[in-house]
């Protein structure tokens, strides 16, 4: 464990960062003196003495082109930039590149005193040696081989101290002039790399795309988040809190009573969120860069949104913590001038983040920077182990290595609260004893759930419906019922015309829809996670009948595949089982009919589906198996219709959710042993061991269940 680089190393860098100052004083000196006499003296003489304006033109060439002086060095005005970017396409260095690629040079040097598995390994000296040697096939075969052997994530680890350095040697002595910017902003430590130092593509340009104005929402936490956080304030204990809310797209605030009896409040905010580069979430990959490119992000303004929603008084004093992406996103708001006017943020502590270049907008802030040189984010900034400039003398920096390299172990915020908590000590305390005004119990604590831009109401604008009470045996529930999520698996069966027909009799409605003879029945099945009854399954057989004040053949149209509000078609409910007693009271209302209660199972996923009706010693059924390929399918409306007063009661479910058509299902009905009435039905139906025709399937969809209407079929 590390904190200081040794005396050796401290030397290497000093030499480093003087060569840095050279080199940028040569490229300043050569670009004014080319801009001066290109612009103004030769271009300004020719008109008047072309003589004497060609010989100047002569001499300027031959002294920023002489190898053994300058090198090719012409840099600004019209004339030197275009002459520095062709001289740089044609391979040509000037004194001030070569000064800048020793500096980095002499700093992975210093580094490898510290680090002396970077010589030590030969895999690792063969790529640093050729990427500075500007030999790109080298380096690239030496880069292949690391990754071959080692894997991505162990290579990057391993050149972690050494990251910037590398990427800014390579991208001096490339041709790209695209890069060149970049590498003297990673090498002279005057600002944070504007561009990919690969590439040369514009970091800001990305940036950029990640918008929104930034919002939060009050959340709560599970009951085994709110057991461990914190109850008293501490650095531990704020960064264990970080690590209990952890990745979700939350952030949370405390309020803290110190020893003076002053309320102090602690913002905590965690690193990137797992998932899509892009989503609604301000911490997911884009507004992790973001936030360490740009002064402010969407995240930083979710962060303001949520401070001003916890209602701090004018002036309070405000505290900020934040790992990864989240310190970067704490250090925007640090340096944000009109945030700092409405509260008085004293202390600001980054851990694992790349925040070298913020400054906080009051000079009073004290800032603690707490980085692992194996952790490859903290680097992003172009800064890393093998920095060599004082970028903030006023900060306390705590750079550290340890005997865990394997990123992102080492960037994890409970491996940062170990090293912090185990291996040092004195940093530990020494951030503590500024904390001391926060050291003090936990009064109130708050989490946000943060996105990019307001969010629209949940299930918006399908599930915002005007809704009614409704009376049911257990108490009035609100209809419609909404689903904001669930999934859905219609299995259709050809079953015996006879049964079905007895089925129908007594109905009014039929005949059955037929298929080659035989009667088409349909099996639906859904898991319902949440709604506004809570999370059940249901299960529900029904014979497929078409429009009952049309009946002719009973052949299967393309009516069928309509949504709910222009179908005619539908099933006549034979059973329903549900595992909910609120919804089997409801049941009425909805579909008719009293449904069984029975335990219910429910699986679907890309290797098949499987639905279990019934408890192990009274199994209704077992429909399971693999569902094959689908083609795609869009909203699948439900209808139906039960038996009523005389006539039918008409139900529909409305969905919204892609599904999709599964044309040859390997999937089959087993009855169980039960005497259930639902059991003996399908029994009769002769549908035990059959296999479907068709599945229709829904891993994600929304659902609201309207109350059946009474319908006259005579």
């Amino acid at each position: 464990m590390s904190e200081e680089p040794g005396p050796a190393a401290g030397l290497l860098r000093a030499a480093a960062r003087e060569l840095a100052d050279i080199g940028i004083t040569i490229q300043e000196a050569a670009a004014h003196t080319t801009a001066a006499i290109t612009d103004r003296a030769v271009l300004g003489a020719l008109p008047r003495a072309p003589a004497a304006g060609c010989r100047a033109g002569r001499a300027l060439l031959r002294a920023v082109t002489n190898g053994r002086g300058l090198g090719y060095a012409p840099a600004g005005g019209r004339l030197g930039t275009l002459a520095a970017r062709l001289g740089v396409l044609a391979g040509a260095e000037s004194l001030a590149v070569r000064v800048l690629a020793t500096s980095l040079r002499l700093r992975i040097a210093a580094v490898a005193l510290d680090h002396p598995e970077l010589t030590g390994d030969p895999m690792l000296s063969r790529l640093i040696e050729a990427a500075a040697a500007d030999r790109d096939l080298e380096a690239v075969r030496a880069l292949r081989a690391l990754i071959k052997d080692r894997g991505a994530v162990r290579t990057l680890s391993e050149l972690a101290p050494v990251f910037g350095e590398v990427l800014a040697l390579r991208a001096l002595l490339d041709e790209n002039p695209l890069n060149d910017t970049a590498a003297w902003q990673i090498a002279t430590g005057r600002g944070y790399a504007g561009a990919d130092p690969v590439t040369g593509m514009s970091n800001r340009a990305v940036a950029a795309l990640d918008t929104g104005e930034g919002a939060a929402r009050r959340t709560g936490l599970t009951a085994a988040e709110s057991r461990r956080l914190s109850s008293h304030g501490s650095l531990l204990g704020f960064l264990g809190n970080i690590a209990v809310i952890g990745t979700t797209g939350r952030a949370i605030i405390q309020s803290v009573r110190g020893p003076d009896g002053v309320v102090r409040h602690v913002l905590q905010a965690p690193g990137m969120r797992a998932g899509q580069p892009d989503n609604a979430s301000p911490q997911d990959l884009l507004g992790a860069f973001s936030s360490a490119v740009l002064a402010g992000s969407p995240y930083s303004r979710a962060l303001i949104k949520a401070v001003g929603d916890y209602g701090l008084p004018p002036g309070a004093e405000l505290a900020l913590i934040g790992h990864s992406a989240g310190g970067a996103a704490v250090m925007n708001l640090a340096q944000d001038a009109e945030f700092c006017a409405r509260h008085t943020v004293t202390h600001v502590v980054a851990v694992g983040s790349p925040v070298d270049f913020k400054k906080p907008a009051d000079p009073r802030t004290w800032v603690a920077s707490v980085t692992n040189q194996h952790d490859i984010v903290p680097t992003l900034d172009g800064q890393g182990a093998g920095g060599c400039f004082d970028l903030h003398p006023g900060w306390y920096v705590v750079d550290y290595f340890d005997s865990t390299h394997l990123f992102p172990i080492c960037h994890g915020i409970e491996h940062y609260i170990a090293n912090l908590a185990d291996d040092l000590p004195e940093a530990r305390e020494r951030i503590d004893e500024r904390f001391a005004p926060y050291r003090g119990p936990v009064v109130r604590s708050q989490a946000y759930l943060l996105f990019d831009r307001v969010p629209s109401p949940e299930g918006f604008p399908f599930l915002t419906v005007p809704t009614y009470p409704a009376d049911t045996p257990a108490g009035t529930v609100e209809l419609p019922i909404r689903c904001r999520d669930g999934a859905a698996l219609t299995a259709y069966f050809a079953a015996d015309p006879a049964a079905v027909a007895g089925l129908l009799d007594e109905s009014g409605l039929g005949p059955a829809v037929r298929i080659g003879g035989r009667s088409l029945v349909a099996v639906h099945a859904a898991w319902n996670r949440r709604t506004s009854l809570g999370g059940y399954h249901e299960l529900h057989l029904g014979v497929v009948v078409p429009d009952p004040w049309r009946r002719g053949a009973g052949r299967v149209r393309p009516e069928l595949l309509r949504g709910a509000d222009r179908r005619r078609s539908g099933s006549l409910l034979a059973g329903s089982v549900v595992d909910a007693e609120i919804v089997a009271a409801v049941a009425p209302r909805l579909w008719g009919g009293e449904p069984y209660q029975a335990p219910l199972e429910f699986e679907l996923g890309a290797g098949g589906a499987r639905v279990v009706a019934g408890g192990p010693g009274d199994r209704i059924l077992t429909l399971g198996g693999a569902l094959g390929p689908g083609l795609p399918l869009g909203d699948r409306d439900l209808v139906g219709y039960a038996r009523h007063a005389g006539g039918a009661l008409r139900w529909s479910v409305r969905t919204r959710g892609a599904g999709r058509a599964h044309l040859a299902p390997r999937v089959r009905l087993t009855v169980g042993p039960s005497a259930h009435p639902l059991a003996r039905r399908l029994r009769e139906l002769g549908l035990d061991g059959a296999r479907p025709l068709l599945c229709l399937s829904a891993a994600s969809r929304q659902a609201r269940w309207e109350a059946g209407v009474p319908v006259l079929l005579t």
